[in-house]
């Protein structure tokens, strides 16, 4: 039987990365809806929207997203826009009968002193990170919406927190970028320019977990399609979350070095410890999601290959 899936932001890498996912089951009919068509943040357009269209299962990935600079140049934004675009899809899915949903959060939700790694129970359990507070905020919004109705309508709407994405069709603007995409196009200007050293913003000691955005996608959908009493089993409760992690991490130090063994650039590498490093560690437990029968199949090194390979087809998005 042919299931109707919105995919919400499918224009943005998590979401592209899912409607890759999901065209490989002919029996998936994907649902997709460029901003011209309906804006997200506008309640009326959304509700109009989810009336005309049949849906039978929602995947929430569209999200404002940035890195530490974005974040602390744009709090407004990041909180707002957010969490305009979550309670209008949930609630608009709940309205016209959606029963099934899938919210994408984010690893940054978590207290910035939570033991490492990090686990689904540590949710509201300290103080967050300051540098992308409001955007976390809107995203642990998002989780208990989820969880709201479910509790108070019987409604099946997950949510799994991805780590560090990265991968096709990522944001490769020179201010507003994640590390990955910021580091790539870095060293790739210094390479054509012959420069002969780049500068890395922090002290590179601090410890980042990656997932490449397929197996994101991948998981997301694994986790979609677990029996109820499966994700039940491997939750806290049923409209709690799961941590979708690689499980494993490395420094921003290695990190660097392999972009630039990725890339081919030859010049010195240089540390800026004036520049905020952020937690000195953020690590997925991922274990409640491992346990289910699920692993990540794209390495760090073949991952960034084929993430520079997008960077330079031309296709890569600077916003």
């Amino acid at each position: 039987m042919t299931r109707r899936v919105f995919v919400a932001g499918h224009n943005g890498m998590a979401g592209s990365a899912i409607v890759r996912q999901l065209e490989r089951n002919p029996e998936i009919e994907i649902l997709t809806a460029a901003r011209d068509i309906v804006d997200l943040e506008n309640q009326s357009a959304v509700n109009s929207f989810f009336e005309s269209h049949p849906i039978d299962e929602v995947y929430l990935a569209a999200a404002k997203v940035g890195g530490i600079h974005a974040n602390n140049t744009y709090p407004a934004d990041f909180i707002y826009r957010n969490l305009m675009i979550e309670a209008n899809v949930i609630n608009a899915a709940h309205k016209s009968g959606v029963q099934k949903l899938l919210f994408l959060g984010s690893s940054c939700i978590y207290p910035r002193a939570v033991e490492q790694p990090m686990r689904e129970e540590a949710l509201l359990t300290g103080i967050l990170e300051t540098t992308n507070e409001p955007y976390a905020i809107a995203k642990i919004a998002g989780i208990k919406l989820c969880e709201s109705f479910n509790r108070q309508f019987g409604r099946d709407y997950r949510s799994v927190m991805p780590t560090n994405l990265y991968g096709p069709g990522d944001n490769y603007h020179p201010e507003n970028s994640h590390v990955i995409p910021a580091l790539i196009r870095r060293f790739h200007e210094a390479k054509i320019a012959n420069s002969p050293e780049v500068v890395v913003w922090g002290s590179g000691n601090p410890y980042r977990e990656f997932l490449f955005v397929e197996d994101m996608a991948a998981a997301s959908i694994h986790v979609m399609d677990l029996d109820v009493s499966v994700y039940e089993a491997n939750t806290l409760q049923m409209c709690s979350h799961i941590n979708v992690g690689y499980g494993s991490d490395v420094t921003i130090r290695q990190l660097a070095k392999e972009i630039a063994y990725t890339v081919g650039y030859k010049g010195t590498i240089n540390f800026d410890s004036s520049r905020p490093d952020g937690p000195a560690r953020k690590l997925m437990d991922s274990s409640r999601l491992f346990s289910t029968g699920w692993k990540p199949s794209v390495d760090l090194q073949s991952g960034l290959a084929i993430a520079y390979e997008d960077f330079l087809s031309g296709k890569a998005r600077e916003v």
